[in-house]
């Protein structure tokens, strides 16, 4: 389960419908405990697919001092997040091909319904499962 500790849907949300037509993508940083994760704080990152109306690639460089800064501050990285500003609510053939972190958890926002549909997903190394995600106060 992922759990959307504060503002962190707010941000994420708000992220993606800033960068339409482009897909947003960030680092969900917070806690751990067994199989459930609190992401605390969204890292926007820069996306430098070469083709970002369609696709997100995280700067290496931008995540790297995510991970450093969280690790500084006790916390850890729990997963990634992108939008499909028009696109489809599931993960996509290329999420697919491109998802490099097995046991991290994929957040994605996809604005082509009112309201915006945001699900979470565990990457396998072979596949996307589905989880729970909540948002917290």
């Amino acid at each position: 389960m992922l759990a959307l500790a504060g503002g962190v849907y707010d941000d994420v949300l708000a992220h993606a419908r800033e960068d339409v037509p482009r897909e947003a993508c960030g680092i969900l940083v917070g806690t751990t405990d067994g199989d459930a994760a609190t992401a605390t704080v969204a890292h926007r990152v820069r996306n430098v697919a070469d083709a970002p109306n369609v696709a997100y690639e995280i700067d290496p460089t931008e995540q790297l001092r995510v991970f450093e800064t969280a690790a500084d501050h006790d916390r850890e990285v729990v997963g990634f997040y992108h939008s499909h500003p028009a696109g489809p609510a599931a993960m996509s053939d290329r999420d697919r091909e491109t998802a490099a972190w097995p046991g991290y958890r994929y957040l994605l926002v996809s604005l082509a319904g009112r309201p915006p549909f945001v699900g979470a997903w565990m990457w396998t190394g072979d596949d996307f499962e589905r989880e729970a995600v909540t948002v917290q106060n």
